[in-house]
């Protein structure tokens, strides 16, 4: 797979937004360029929001100050006091402009207290207690939200066990009054204690009343929920799809709930996180197993892809096409390729437009569509794949897989585009369609 599936766009931070305000330039972080809730000021003299100058220094092991690229670590950070209260009262005078937020100090944990926050939820967990439990994740949330060096401890505290225990324990009676929320405090706190170690995937994995309440709330949550439940659900699919031995996951009991929460998301575009994740969702599923590309098609994923890219970016596009060219394993997926009378025409667009991924994905999938050994050879399976072929010349994939052969490629490719080539010629005579605006380069490429 490329290397988009080990992706990890939906980072802590970005599954908790946080307010964006104009103010004076001094009061903006200038890494982040928004207010500063927390200022702090280094050795160097320059003053940064706590969390924007963590997330430089620490994930990275970086030593140095982004601005004067002097040395600066994190242990040298101290509150700009000064600073705090005078933006504390300009957020003050300037209320009445929607600004309600006002700035208060945020302290970083201590591994100490990390670890409290921890045995926190571990101990409500154990009691059965839906309250307690709670207000221990939203506990866990807070340390989180303040910064990196908070979700260090706290990962190195076993938060994410933790919590997945907790949502596990209390998934069962997620229909009980209060259980609710709990369930939701729980993966919110969850969520920004990421990535997870592959013991708490399987703590919350592989209990079955978990990955059920995570695809309601993917479903039926409101659009914050949704995201958080998606994002578990990526890293669940992925690990019981790489998994094996005693710490696999068996997803069979969900399977078909799963798909179909994958392809509403997907279709839904709630928002980019969400749809990619989703999307390296539906590709480990399609890869792992016929049968669930086959539900992947049956569930309308097919059309959905295709649409997406129309107008995707980079990314996205690599993704959909990745996972469309895995759904067409099955020949349910290929039936409804060569059904969608967008499907060639967007697939031959993005030859050349996207990425070098993204025109061998094209290839892979044009030659599952047209491919004459990939089904049984009925009248209807041939004469749609005829259809396929003779659409795929009109909008100029002939031209454009000769290109591809004179420009290079790997090897795998190289040789699906020739049996695509081979298959083209017999229909050549159909006539085709070349978008010239593509190929105005054509005749200087040695």
């Amino acid at each position: 797979m490329s290397g988009w599936a080990a992706a990890k766009e939906d980072a802590p931070a970005q599954l908790e937004p946080s307010p964006a305000l104009d103010g004076p330039p001094e009061f903006l972080c200038p890494i982040t360029l928004d207010m500063m809730w927390d200022p702090v000021v280094g050795p160097t003299g320059i003053t940064y929001d706590r969390a924007g100058i963590e997330a430089w220094l620490l994930p990275t092991g970086r030593g140095t100050c982004p601005v004067t690229h002097g040395e600066l670590c994190a242990e040298d950070l101290v509150p700009n006091h000064t600073l705090r209260r005078h933006i504390q009262a300009w957020c003050a005078a300037n209320s009445f402009h929607g600004v309600e937020r006002v700035p208060t100090p945020r302290t970083p944990a201590t591994p100490a207290q990390a670890a409290d926050a921890v045995a926190e939820v571990e101990a409500a967990a154990r009691e059965g207690d839906a309250a307690w439990c709670a207000e221990a994740a939203h506990g866990v949330r807070h340390l989180a939200r303040v910064g990196d060096r908070n979700r260090q401890c706290l990962a190195s505290a076993g938060a994410a066990r933790a919590l997945a225990v907790a949502f596990a324990s209390f998934a069962p009676s997620a229909g009980a009054a209060g259980t609710g929320d709990v369930l939701d405090d729980v993966l919110a706190a969850l969520v920004l204690v990421m990535p997870i170690d592959e013991e708490a995937i399987a703590a919350i994995g592989s209990s079955r009343a978990s990955v059920a309440r995570l695809v309601t709330v993917a479903a039926h949550g409101d659009l914050h929920r949704r995201l958080q439940a998606v994002v578990l659900v990526r890293e669940i699919v992925t690990f019981s799809c790489n998994g094996s031995g005693a710490g696999a996951i068996d997803l069979s009991a969900n399977v078909d709930a799963i798909v179909e929460v994958v392809v509403k998301t997907v279709r839904d575009a709630i928002c980019p996180q969400a749809t990619k994740a989703c999307l390296v969702a539906a590709w480990h599923l399609a890869q792992a197993d016929e049968c669930a590309a086959a539900r992947l098609a049956a569930a309308g994923l097919v059309p959905v892809l295709v649409e997406l890219l129309v107008d995707a970016d980079r990314s996205s596009a690599e993704m959909a096409l990745a996972t469309l060219d895995a759904t067409l394993a099955s020949s349910d997926g290929r039936a409804r390729a060569r059904a969608d009378a967008l499907a060639v025409p967007v697939l031959v667009k993005k030859m050349f437009r996207v990425s070098d991924t993204a025109t061998e994905l094209v290839v892979s999938t044009l030659w599952r569509i047209c491919n004459l050994r990939q089904d049984d050879d009925g009248m209807d399976t041939a004469e749609a794949r005829r259809l396929a072929i003779v659409e795929a010349l009109h909008v100029g994939a002939l031209q454009k897989l000769l290109l591809l052969l004179q420009v290079g490629c790997m090897e795998e490719t190289k040789e699906k585009a020739t049996e695509l080539l081979g298959l083209m010629v017999k229909y050549q005579a159909k006539g085709e369609c070349i978008d010239t605006m593509d190929f105005k380069g054509l005749n200087k490429v040695s």
